[in-house]
């Protein structure tokens, strides 16, 4: 899948893009037209950088209510050509998502383009799991026959469809048509469960990889082996250390974290990191020096596990280091530095953007640190993050700190962060935004009453919804 293509933050396109509340707002402004062509091409492209995490499809869902939009392009784009040339889940996805929370609210015609590509569609799947959260037992069953049809009654068929039953999310569906007393359709899937359950009783009677009795030797030999076949095995195989090794073996782990084989060297940075090693800093250093990129990362990451007072210390000496090393420097002082550390996470804060830009990913972390210190003098920048960033989830975390660090934020992005596509993002802006704004007051209670809202939006609305709240 290709990286999306994000509009600029002051466009209608860019800002629905985003997920931002402002977007929203924008679109039920903008001619209804021009709204609709923004949000269908978002939902058509899907703009996440990562679907996975990132939350867009209620925000859509909510807006084509809103628009009262039609659901042409999604049908279009479903039961098109490309369907049977691109089965890859990410081009569907996010458009059967807003089906799901549509049927949710109500709208047939979502319901009944589930139902059909569900039965017909590449990524049914997807659309079965949305069909069994909303769906009636009449519809499922409906489903039934068109479904099972897709597995062919051979060895290979009969294996696709046990693989089928096991791993679906929702199990709902699958449990309806046990119950089916037709042979082609009840037994068929109640053979494919009892098969699913045995090959996951098998996978647990063959565990791979260190078994008791491995020595310390054998471990770093098992990582070696892995990174030979593309693995990465040494946080895993750092774990194992912990199960083997003894006070007889730590000159043995000291020496491979110093000069061993890239995966014995990141296994044992990893463990004598994790242990607390009084000479886990002084290798770190050494490993960023000289060793590859894998290593490098292996050390760095180590380093920012390291929970001691010795850590923050060596911090504060590497933060102003221009390699990989001072960046994690800056990430863990805004974990765990104090308010003496404010100078260094804030200039740690400023050369992220400056460098990598408003989606970088160290700016996670540094970010929470400068709403955990109140950094005041950082909020220009958060603001900048908060305006720019394609990710969803890092704007969420700048609203957060920028609730710390800025008065003014809950008369300004608080306000719009009610419409935001992340919940946990509304539910910042429920407890900060100011109530003189009446489209506060009308979205805290179309939140409250909204059954698709999470519990803990919800929580946050009810705390300010009481007889001081203005009249609508």
């Amino acid at each position: 899948m290709f990286e999306p293509v994000i509009a600029p933050s002051g466009t209608l396109l860019g800002l629905l893009q985003r997920g931002r509340g402002d977007g929203t707002l924008h679109a039920l402004t903008a001619p209804r037209a021009e709204a609709l062509a923004a949000l269908d091409h978002c939902v058509l492209r899907d703009p996440r950088h990562d679907w996975q995490v990132e939350n867009r499809s209620l925000y859509y869902a909510r807006l084509y209510l809103d628009l009262h939009g039609e659901l042409d392009a999604i049908e279009a784009h479903l039961f098109g050509a490309e369907d049977v040339l691109d089965t890859d889940e990410c081009r569907t996805g996010l458009a059967l998502a807003v089906l799901g929370h549509l049927a949710s609210y109500g709208r047939q015609d979502a319901l009944a383009l589930l139902r059909r590509y569900a039965a017909s569609g590449a990524n049914w799947a997807w659309a079965l799991d949305e069909l069994a959260l909303r769906d009636d037992d009449a519809g499922l069953r409906a489903l039934a026959v068109p479904v099972l049809a897709r597995f062919p009654a051979d060895a290979e068929g009969e294996a696709d469809l046990t693989a089928a039953v096991r791993d679906a999310f929702e199990p709902r569906p699958w449990r309806l048509w046990a119950e089916d007393p037709r042979p082609a359709v009840g037994a068929r899937v109640r053979a494919a469960q009892e098969a699913g359950s045995f090959d996951r009783w098998q996978r647990q009677m063959r565990p791979q990889g260190p078994r008791p009795g491995w020595s310390v030797q054998a471990v770093f030999d098992w990582a070696q082996q892995g990174l030979e076949r593309g693995a990465v095995l040494h946080v895993p195989a750092a774990r194992c250390l912990t199960a083997v090794a003894g006070p007889e073996n730590r000159h043995e782990i000291v020496e491979a974290a110093r000069a061993g084989g890239d995966g014995a060297r990141c296994t044992a940075l990893r463990y004598l990191a994790d242990s607390d090693d009084p000479d886990a800093l002084d290798l770190v250093e050494a490993a960023v020096s000289t060793g590859s990129a894998l290593v490098v990362d292996a050390a760095v990451d180590a380093f920012e596990r390291m929970r001691g007072v010795a850590a923050v210390d060596r911090a504060r000496g590497w933060a102003r280091r221009p390699d990989a090393l001072g960046a994690a420097a800056g990430r863990v002082l805004a974990c765990r530095g104090g308010a003496q550390d404010r100078d260094l996470v804030l200039a740690a804060l400023r050369e992220a953007v400056r460098g990598e830009g408003p989606d970088a990913q160290t700016l996670w972390t540094l970010v929470d640190g400068a709403g955990r210190l109140g950094i005041a003098c950082a909020a220009p920048v958060l603001r900048h993050v908060y305006r720019e960033t394609a990710s969803s989830h890092l704007r969420g975390r700048a609203a957060r700190a920028l609730a710390a660090t800025d008065p003014s934020f809950a008369a300004g992005f608080a306000v719009e962060c009610l419409w935001d596509c992340e919940e946990s993002t509304r539910e910042i802006a429920a407890r900060h935004a100011e109530t003189g704004d009446t489209r506060v007051v009308d979205q805290l209670r179309r939140l409250a009453a909204d059954p698709a809202e999470e519990a803990e939006v919800q929580t946050a609305v009810r705390s300010r919804i009481g007889p001081d709240m203005p009249a609508v």
